[in-house]
């Protein structure tokens, strides 16, 4: 502190002025200064109002908010209240009885503010978790094909630029002509009389990471590391049915839109969350592809009845998360991709019921030379 303690003084032999803010008002008033002995009290008389006594126990200085030859305090009873003394034998009195002087104000209403704090948190938290999904539901129902569309593609080239890992273009899609045409041959087969909301569009990524996801408008999106990952192409084929499942329950744009929805939340709070760290954010989490429990069964059992009427055993879904939960642990890769809801061992035991369950027959869904042009696909 700038001031020093005197030794204890008489009271105020005569009237000491001061320059007083009430803290309700922004102009300074100039107010006369006595003490009460009785109430060990600085009395502040303000022209035209009552007397405001302040406690000596209750003034604390403010520092740094005067000169050397001023001091500014307040009281605990009148917080924003201030006083600034100037006058030497006031300065004496104050400083001197005032046990308290240079201790931090005690903090009052904590529990209110705790309660308060808490509320808003509880707020945001619902609007998150519950308003911002409901909505999102809603709206995916009634966003024009075009627009998903639009978002698709944007999402996709974020994708391919975050991948890419230089910061100077964008991961390269694979486009290998005998690949991309055995890869055809798989659609046509799996969408045969197939009702979609939208053209279909496939890009596989030149990437090891053992993955599949989908993406608004239509966009479905291999990596080279889950077709280099399977065994044969009806596992290919399985995971290929579960996204197309994805996308006629128009999953993407929901998670889209909840993603949007919560990032513009927590941008009022936070700070800006606009532009490009949307768009990055938004394909993490499609990438990722952290679909609700009814959404991930919804698209197993749409890729059970696909893949049956495609002539391909359920089972090979089945085969390839067992196969890959065998060889990675269940949380790398597609596995981790197909893990979030239900049980990874209940989804592969629904596969396996569903391929017992056929009645039909089965055939292979490319022949050996397509599987071989489709694992080539990146050369």
């Amino acid at each position: 502190m700038r001031y020093l303690r005197a030794a204890p003084g008489d009271p105020l032999p005569f009237k000491a002025y001061a320059d007083f803010f009430d803290g309700d008002t922004a102009a300074a008033r100039r107010v006369t200064l006595t003490i009460d002995e009785v109430a060990r009290a600085l009395v502040i008389e303000v022209p035209e109002e009552p007397p405001v006594s302040w406690p000596f126990d209750t003034i604390r200085a403010l520092p740094d908010q005067a000169g050397e030859e001023a001091l500014i305090v307040t009281s605990d009873v009148q917080a924003l209240a201030r006083l600034t003394v100037s006058n030497s034998e006031a300065l004496r009195e104050i400083i001197t009885r005032s046990p308290a002087l240079d201790r931090r104000p005690p903090v009052r209403g904590m529990r209110r503010v705790i309660a308060w704090a808490m509320g808003a948190v509880a707020s945001v938290a619902l609007i998150v978790t519950v308003l911002v999904p409901l909505i999102s539901d809603q709206l995916a129902a009634f966003l024009p094909p075009e627009g998903e569309r639009a978002l698709g593609d944007t999402t996709l080239q974020q994708v391919r630029e975050a991948l890419d890992g230089t910061g100077f273009g964008a991961l390269r899609i694979c486009e290998n002509s005998q690949g991309v045409a055995a890869l055809a041959v798989m659609e046509d087969r799996l969408l045969a009389g197939q009702d979609l909301p939208y053209p279909l569009t496939v890009t596989v990524l030149d990437h090891l990471l053992i993955n599949a996801f989908a993406l608004p408008g239509g966009h479905v999106v291999f990596f080279r590391g889950l077709i280099d990952a399977a065994e044969a192409p009806e596992e290919v084929a399985a995971v290929f049915a579960h996204e197309v499942g994805h996308v006629v329950a128009r999953d993407p744009t929901r998670i889209a839109l909840r993603s949007a929805g919560s990032i513009g939340v927590l941008g009022l709070l936070l700070g800006d969350f606009a532009g490009g760290a949307v768009v990055l954010f938004l394909a993490e989490r499609l990438i990722q592809a952290d679909y609700t429990q009814s959404a991930e069964a919804g698209a197993d059992v749409f890729a059970h009845d696909m893949l049956a009427r495609a002539q391909v055993s359920p089972a090979a879904l089945g085969d390839m998360f067992e196969r890959l939960r065998a060889e990675h642990g269940d949380a790398d890769g597609i596995v981790a991709h197909f893990l979030s809801h239900p049980a990874l061992g209940d989804r592969i035991a629904a596969a396996e019921a569903a391929g017992t369950a056929m009645s039909g027959p089965t055939r292979p869904i490319l022949s050996e030379e397509d599987w071989a042009d489709l694992q080539a696909i990146c050369e």
